[in-house]
């Protein structure tokens, strides 16, 4: 089973680099005439990856728009569908464009910052990691008042989302063990929605996805639980641009850097209730 085929799945890769030092934006206009000439910024982004971006809203969209405003541009938002792996998103939206003639972008977001990544795909530069995704166990304090380990999940009711991380190792963890109390959801939003409404008694998800629904919640604390096959560290996600766009490349991690020291990236993600972790 490849580990590269959709935004869901792609969050199990692990981080690689770390964000450069900070210092302003330089003015774009005396960097990229082709940029400066056409007044925007096209950022991709995905679809179905809330609360990231889904229908052109969410933390990167926003991001996008202040990575834009920074560069002195407008945005011109890219939302697309989930190739068949990485490789193809890469393809289709960075460096060469889709066969239906859509992008590609000027960069595109939620890239995993990973090395094996990279070397497949020489084509682009991906960097500017600006967060880092774990996966975590919410439950109701209900229905498990305490989890000192997998063992406290025997018998209970957990939501997963499809084809995703979290799937993979709740339906693999113990040789299956939990495979009959597994309840699969088209999106973990919708699995999260159901554990609100009492269906379930917990939910393995990305942080993100958790906090963006559940709000701080007493009721379903989150927490983490030590799965076999999880990265305990999590992974990063960044950017990506063409390879020969490295000037752009350089002007979009400052402009992160400048988000970063001012707050106005921790900000962003406040919105939609996610605490900005980044490497």
């Amino acid at each position: 089973m490849s580990t590269l085929t959709s935004p869901s799945r792609r969050r199990m890769l692990a981080a690689g680099l770390l964000l450069g030092a900070g210092i302003a934006a330089p003015a774009l206009a005396a960097d990229n005439p082709v940029l400066r000439e056409a007044g925007h910024l096209k950022v991709a982004v995905y679809n179905d990856l809330a609360p990231f971006s889904d229908k052109g809203q969410g933390i990167d969209a926003d991001l996008g728009a202040a990575l834009a405003g920074k560069l002195g541009l407008k945005l011109t938002l890219l939302p697309f569908n989930a190739g068949d792996d990485l490789n193809d998103d890469l393809r289709n939206m960075v460096w060469k464009g889709h066969y239906l003639g859509y992008g590609p972008a000027d960069v595109m977001l939620h890239v995993p910052v990973d090395r094996m990544l990279m070397n497949a795909n020489p084509q682009v530069e991906i960097f500017a990691p600006y967060y880092v995704e774990t996966v975590r166990l919410v439950r109701s304090a209900q229905a498990i008042p305490q989890v000192g380990g997998v063992e406290a999940l025997a018998g209970k009711r957990i939501g997963v989302e499809k084809v995703s991380i979290s799937g993979m190792v709740m339906l693999g963890e113990g040789g299956g063990r939990f495979r009959e109390q597994v309840h699969i959801y088209p999106t973990a939003i919708e699995a999260l929605e159901q554990l609100k409404a009492g269906a379930l008694d917990a939910v393995l998800a990305t942080r993100a996805q958790i906090e963006s629904v559940m709000k701080g919640d007493p009721a379903f604390p989150l927490q983490e639980v030590p799965f076999d096959r999880l990265p305990r560290g999590g992974w990063a996600v960044g950017m990506a641009v063409k390879k020969d766009n490295l000037g752009l490349a350089r002007q979009l991690q400052a402009a992160l850097n400048d988000l970063a020291a001012s707050g106005e990236l921790k900000t962003l993600f406040a919105k939609y209730g996610v605490q900005v972790v980044r490497p």
